[in-house]
């Protein structure tokens, strides 16, 4: 799919096998999921080469950011499918000439979609291709930003729940300990995703401020803009590190309430095996067969054999009780 904007363009759909053309004054043309033909009328009008899916998903740096022919070639990982509860990341490239943005994708992040509404409605964010890349760049970080909130408050959410006062409210059965380890398992995912994301911006924004492109006069401006945003970005991966740290405590904090709950349920059958194996045990002597067994015949035998499985089942208790063990 291809769509152009600019001063004078709707951001409406090219169709590329039809013979329609790009217009002339689009500054921003966005490819998704590009057909052959749509890549040799891109190409045609830029005049550069528009990477491949395949040069996209390299990973070394001098495959995602170099310069060609006059043209910046920039490749960073945007997050998608955070509302499906399926977060992945997928590489957008940038290729940025003196008056045209081109943007590859074979997704669709949300940033991007509403930078799409946005420029449709004030073209002034398009008004040249350096402000197009700013402002799309600009949308991208805060949505990772917004993401990283998201993240903060889930993990507000499950604390509150490991190390609430009472101590019934921490006790968790196993239904809830699997929802419990479920969530810390998504929020940790979603992260992984977002540190991905801030460090493939922060490296792609390194390389945008060192290009000549910037080094202009008429970007003098727009340099210092793209300065701020590698400063956000930088500290969002030291705030995603951070949350990352705090994630790691929360699941380690809940196997050991996990243990705890454990040994307390082991120390259980401890005691009252503690305490029920000696009334047994006399319980046994008592039943035994024999014929010369002098209780048997006794007036009070009864009663203190009663007595003494009584005694055997309390005085257990009472010497764990004083130890503290129960």
């Amino acid at each position: 799919m291809l769509r152009a904007y600019g001063p004078n363009c709707d951001g409406g759909i090219i169709d590329a096998g039809k013979g329609q053309r790009i217009p002339d004054d689009a500054t921003w043309i966005d490819l998704e999921e590009p057909t052959r033909d749509e890549d040799k009328l891109v190409e045609e009008c830029v005049r550069v080469q528009i990477p491949t899916r395949e040069d996209m998903s390299e990973i070394e740096p001098s495959s995602r950011l170099y310069e060609q022919n006059g043209a910046l070639y920039m490749t960073l990982s945007t997050i998608y499918g955070v509302e499906e509860g399926h977060p992945k990341s997928d590489p957008v490239s940038f290729v940025l000439t003196d008056n045209r943005l081109v943007t590859v994708r074979y997704v669709t992040p949300k940033p991007v979609r509403a930078f799409q509404q946005h420029a449709h409605k004030d073209h002034l964010l398009v008004k040249d291709s350096l402000t197009a890349a700013y402002n799309l760049l600009d949308v991208i970080i805060d949505r990772l930003a917004d993401e990283l909130e998201e993240v903060g408050r889930e993990i507000d959410k499950i604390s509150a729940h490991i190390f609430a006062k009472s101590t019934n409210a921490r006790r968790i059965p196993a239904d809830r300990l699997t929802s419990l380890l479920s969530r810390i398992g998504r929020a940790q995912s979603l992260l992984v995703q977002i540190r991905i994301s801030a460090v493939s911006t922060a490296r792609m924004l390194s390389f945008f401020l060192a290009s000549d492109r910037l080094r202009s006069p008429k970007a003098a401006g727009l340099r210092d803009h793209i300065q701020a945003l590698l400063g956000d970005t930088k500290s969002l991966t030291d705030h995603s590190a951070f949350l990352g740290d705090n994630l790691t405590f929360l699941l380690d904090a809940s196997l050991g309430l996990i243990s705890i709950e454990q040994n307390a349920a082991m120390k259980l059958f401890s005691w009252a095996a503690l305490v029920f194996l000696p009334p047994t045990l006399i319980a046994g002597i008592y039943g035994m067969n024999f014929d010369h067994m002098p209780e048997l015949r006794w007036l009070f035998g009864y009663p203190m054999a009663l007595t003494l499985m009584l005694a055997s089942a309390v005085l257990p208790l009472w010497f764990l009780k004083r130890r503290g063990w129960i």
